[in-house]
């Protein structure tokens, strides 16, 4: 019963097993872990996760009269929170007076509004293309923004992000007897993104430019060479701390050295991507071919994995930027939609509901969750959701949850959005 508690669940009564750290709530969205504070450097920088989606970070500068913050959060409550949060930790800290932001994400400028209202007079910190990244996340569709961030997620606190100061080049700065050295990089993820150098305190603030899907998986963006050439910039700076806008970033992804490996085993999952794509392979194949880069199994523990996390999505992004809406397999072709195959299950295969729910079981039972899922999608629009199909569908997508609650955030967060499931935050201890 101890155990029971401590996971968050009121019952043992689960069919599936979830030992992952995230939380899903419907009205605050996404956490990659339960609330806690860290000071990565004693007295000086401090680490606020599982607030909400992203992490906060805040440096107290050298003469200890300014505190600086990187990143603004994804919304006003949730950085209140984490603020006040901080302050209760260590209410001795410095006024804020300046907000650096890595990159203009929602989830990176979404709290502005709280800080704006702390302190009118502290100054934000951006890249000059800034409108660039927000006039194209802007355009996507609502409900995606609400199932990783929430319902209280306010789009408008996204749209009116205005910062004080941009930056377009190399800049160094002195705050408080602090040195910063702003660097702007394209990055995997934004155009705009910039990293933050501590070069006395060896902190590298590096947002999410190696966040593994290349961008927002429903967004245009994403740079793999952007990538590569950030990965060197880490390696020169060689910071002690390498600080990710996400804690499953800064736990994977921490060392300046594995970086380098990674950098050559991406350069090689690029030119082999890319004659597939030459060759006419469809997307599918691509991923079967399970890329493995020489050397990867033999070279450093710690590349093996990051590769693995960042391999699928390299592959979708470069396929995506590669390849028009007409595929070499015909794939585009036609406009084919759910209520088709939907007509093709039932009025020429004759698949009544019996039978429907009998073959998603077999494909649950034999691991092929995927697939499972892909037919409860083709064939909702004939039979919509009786009782039967719901417990099939609920059960299929706790095993997608199950599968991916360790390497793929976004596929559990949009998994478990699908059937409105809840994951309450473990314990952290009595």
């Amino acid at each position: 019963r101890d155990y029971l508690r401590q996971s968050g669940y009121k019952s043992f009564d689960m069919p599936v097993t979830l030992i992952t750290p995230f939380i899903e709530d419907p009205l605050s969205g996404h956490a990659f872990a339960a609330r806690h504070i860290a000071e990565i450097v004693p007295g000086r920088v401090y680490a606020l996760s599982g607030f909400e989606f992203t992490e906060y970070y805040f440096v107290v500068s050298d003469d200890r009269r300014q505190l600086i913050g990187i990143d603004a959060g994804t919304r006003a409550d949730s950085a209140q929170t984490a603020y006040e949060a901080l302050r209760a930790y260590a209410p001795n800290l410095p006024q804020l007076t300046t907000i650096f932001v890595t990159h203009s994400h929602w989830d990176h400028i979404g709290g502005q509004t709280y800080f704006r209202g702390l302190n009118p007079k502290h100054r934000f910190y951006a890249r000059s293309n800034y409108q660039e990244e927000i006039a194209g996340e802007i355009n996507t569709p609502e409900s995606i923004g609400k199932h990783f961030f929430g319902e209280r997620f306010n789009l408008e606190d996204v749209r009116n992000f205005k910062p004080d100061a941009t930056i377009d080049r190399l800049t160094k700065l002195e705050i408080g007897g602090t040195r910063i050295e702003l660097i702007p990089v394209h990055g995997g993820e934004t155009r705009d993104a910039m990293f933050i150098h501590l070069p006395d305190l060896g902190v590298l603030f590096v947002g999410d430019f190696i966040m593994p899907y290349l961008g927002a998986p429903f967004v245009v963006e994403g740079d793999l060479q952007g990538l590569l050439d950030a990965i060197d910039i880490v390696v020169q700076k060689n910071p002690r701390y390498m600080l990710h806008g996400h804690e499953p970033l800064t736990r994977n992804f921490s060392s300046p050295d594995m970086l380098a490996q990674l950098k050559t085993n991406l350069s090689w999952l690029r030119d082999q991507v890319l004659t597939a794509i030459r060759r006419g392979d469809t997307r599918s194949a691509i991923h079967q071919a399970n890329l493995i880069p020489p050397g990867l199994l033999n070279g450093r523990p710690d590349a093996l994995l990051p590769y693995l996390i960042l391999r699928e999505h390299v592959i979708d992004r470069l396929y995506h930027q590669n390849i028009g809406y007409w595929q070499a397999d015909l794939e585009g072709l036609d406009h084919l939609g759910d209520s088709d195959r939907a007509e093709l299950l039932v009025d020429y295969l004759g698949l009544s509901e019996k039978q429907l729910v009998r073959a998603v079981e077999k494909m649950a039972a034999d691991g092929k969750y995927e697939l499972a899922a892909s037919l409860l999608e083709s064939s909702s629009a004939r039979f919509g959701r009786t009782e039967p199909i719901a417990k099939a569908e609920r059960f299929v997508y706790l095993k997608l949850m199950e599968k991916y609650q360790s390497t793929d955030p976004f596929k559990y967060i949009l998994y478990s959005a699908k059937i409105g499931e809840h994951t309450p935050p473990m314990a952290t201890g009595k």
